[in-house]
């Protein structure tokens, strides 16, 4: 098993940097702004030939008893738990606080292996403002600059005192010829407060992460690895998007970049909605985007139970009009509160990341297009007919169907359309986008005259 090691420490001492700056990554979100990181952010990292985890963790203020405050402590507490070695985290210039004590008599309380960083020390390694540390009664300091890479490699090599190298099991399978299947990567994306965080913590059976009644909780796109019969995933919960006028903090704004590269690079998307507030335009704007990003989408109406008849004939008239773009895409009417169609909703899941993936034939795609050009050949166009050769797959996660053919600047979007559903029934696209792309020979007398 790999070490885990947990950041924590009160609000704005620059764990979320030191997290980054350890996993040589920009997966935190950083800025002057206290409070921004809430739950639990686990990524990967390496120290010589030694991997280990590494937690990032909320201000954590032990005695907040409500609030989200209140629910960041839970998660914090979560962490410590889970970790190997505890780096408690504070900031040189701003002191020693009432709260770091706090947090040093909950650590020793625990029993954890406590490793001590001061952050901010850049050029103040020999100040004496690092004695007063030494109160906290947490053993050696160690002066760091996680914005600079100061005092990092020594604060590790501290913290994983006593861990050896695993061996490299990875390297057994190269050279048994297999290759490691990569987990697939679902990403909950949807408007603020429909219940992302709950869905996911329902699927995992544990408060992994902070689902509170206030717009606005998740901050971060939060990766949790999973496994389900068998299968690898990643599970992404997003920030909720609100409309742009509505995005006022620059917090939200770091929010909705992360939320957007997490749809781009997602296997996967679900688009969550709440079906007691019927779809928005900001719902079409979001499904407009997934599809954009060539990803395969299943949409799920959350708090479905909280709706009665009329509500729910409404809000199926208000998807055929607003979102008649994701035809394609399954929608599945779910309680993640009750924890009511998950099962059935996995499965529309699954079905759409093997439609994304789908192997298409050179010659069941060119047969295909023959019987399709048989069956309705494409307008002509002047005195020529458009003329299609053969087809073949250009690509997966979105499938793209290359034609090659004369004249196929002229194939209306309309027979594109037709193409695209012939090829769907064949291969039973679900939930997936499927893009066709129309590639005319050059015409070897076009240059005659010259």
């Amino acid at each position: 098993m790999k070490p885990v090691i947990a950041l924590v420490g009160r609000p704005n001492v620059g764990k979320s940097t030191l997290f980054n700056r350890i996993t040589k990554s920009r997966d935190a979100i950083v800025a002057d702004f206290p409070g921004l990181t809430r739950d639990r952010h686990y990524g990967d990292a390496h120290l010589g030939g030694l991997a280990f985890i590494v937690v990032d963790t909320g201000g954590f203020e032990p005695d907040k008893p409500t609030g989200v405050v209140a629910e960041m402590a839970r998660q914090t507490r979560a962490a410590v738990a889970e970790a190997d070695t505890v780096v408690f985290v504070t900031d040189l210039r701003a002191g020693l606080s009432a709260q770091d004590h706090d947090i040093a008599r909950f650590l020793r309380a625990q029993g954890k292996r406590t490793v001590l960083a001061v952050n901010k020390a850049e050029g103040m390694a020999e100040s004496p403002a690092l004695a007063e540390f030494h109160e906290l009664g947490l053993g050696a300091l160690h002066p760091v600059s996680a914005a600079h890479g100061q005092g990092v490699r020594s604060l590790l090599e501290a913290a994983l005192e006593g861990f050896e190298p695993e061996p490299d099991d990875g390297a057994d399978a190269a050279t048994a010829g297999e290759a490691p299947e990569r987990p697939i990567r679902l990403a909950v994306a949807g408007r603020p407060n429909v219940g992302k965080s709950t869905l996911i913590n329902a699927w995992l059976g544990e408060e992994r992460l902070i689902a509170f009644d206030q717009p606005g909780t998740t901050r971060d796109a939060i990766h949790v690895p999973f496994e389900r019969d068998g299968r690898h995933f990643v599970l992404v919960d997003t920030a909720g998007l609100r409309r742009k006028g509505k995005v006022f903090e620059a917090v939200e704004k770091f929010s909705v970049v992360k939320t957007l590269q997490a749809i781009a690079d997602a296997n996967v998307v679900l688009l969550l909605l709440d079906a007691t507030q019927g779809v928005s335009d900001q719902d079409a704007h979001i499904a407009g985007y997934i599809v954009e990003s060539g990803r395969a989408v299943v949409v799920a109406v959350n708090k479905w139970d909280a709706t009665d008849d009329y509500q729910r004939q409404m809000f199926e008239r208000s998807i055929e009009t607003r979102l008649a773009f994701l035809k394609f895409a399954p929608v599945l009417h779910i309680s993640a509160l009750k924890r009511s169609g998950l099962s059935a909703l996995w499965k529309a899941l699954l079905q759409a990341h093997a439609s994304a993936t789908v192997k298409m034939p050179t010659p069941v795609l060119t047969r295909l297009l023959q019987e399709a050009v048989a069956h309705q050949q494409p307008r002509r166009a002047g005195r020529f007919r458009p003329k299609m050769r053969y087809a073949h797959q250009g690509g997966m996660n979105p499938p793209i169907v290359v034609v090659h053919g004369n004249a196929l600047d002229h194939v209306t979007a309309a027979y594109k359309r037709y193409l695209e559903g012939r090829i769907r029934d064949h291969f039973k696209l679900v939930g997936t986008p499927l893009r066709i792309e129309l590639r005319t020979g050059r015409n070897p007398f076009d240059d005659r005259g010259s």
